[in-house]
């Protein structure tokens, strides 16, 4: 199972991280905070310089691969991004979520079953987020196994409930910001605007980082 992997070319461990990403803040002695960016693939973290991890795609390896991560070393936060399907919603918005829900588990199995469906984001992160990205979305983000498979929001990806679940878990503060590359339901894989949304999610990443 994967562990935490340094960012390249930068030196390892969490004092190393702290030291590297403030400086500014050491000057005023004081420590700046450690920030996890978690995604599906290393394409969405590319070109970040913080400490990363690379969950897997689909809910149940991101689910194990940040619970494990987070056993191992606890950051400060957690700012989970990705790009994701959007339904009337343009390539490349961004959409930072309201709260982060299940869809395998919404609708009428949830009504039968008490299981937990939906895990909202870190207030003071949303806040902040807010004001860094004020023409993103807030919306709640669906989290399903199948693409196409969202009924009840009209974002869906297939990592954020397992990321966010398994940071509520360690008690860690979490986000998660995404990028609007399609529609769900099109089934022509090349009309998807990948570029556009990984573009436009390392800019809004990297904006992000320096308001958190």
């Amino acid at each position: 199972m994967p562990t935490l992997p340094p960012p390249a070319n930068r030196l390892h461990g969490r004092d190393e991280v702290r030291a590297s990403n403030g400086n500014a803040a050491a000057a005023r002695g004081t420590v700046a905070p450690v920030i996890l960016v978690v995604a599906a693939t290393a394409r969405e973290l590319n070109g970040l310089e913080v400490e990363t991890l690379a969950c897997g795609i689909g809910p149940v390896e991101a689910a194990a691969v940040t619970a494990r991560a987070l056993s191992l070393r606890r950051p400060d936060s957690l700012l989970h991004v990705g790009i994701a399907g959007g339904r009337e919603i343009e390539p490349p918005t961004l959409v930072l979520g309201s709260e982060a829900v299940y869809e395998d588990l919404a609708g009428d199995l949830a009504a039968t079953m008490p299981r937990i469906e939906r895990v909202e984001p870190d207030g003071r992160m949303l806040a902040a987020a807010r004001a860094a990205l004020p023409d993103a979305l807030v919306l709640p983000i669906g989290t399903t196994a199948r693409v196409g498979a969202a009924s009840v929001c009209r974002v869906e990806a297939m990592e954020g409930f397992a990321v966010l679940r398994a940071a509520a878990l360690a008690g860690v503060p979490a986000l998660e910001l995404r990028a609007i590359s399609n529609d769900p339901d099109e089934r022509d894989r090349g009309l998807w605007r990948f570029k556009e949304a990984f573009g436009a999610l390392h800019e809004a990443t990297t904006r992000l980082l320096s308001a958190l």
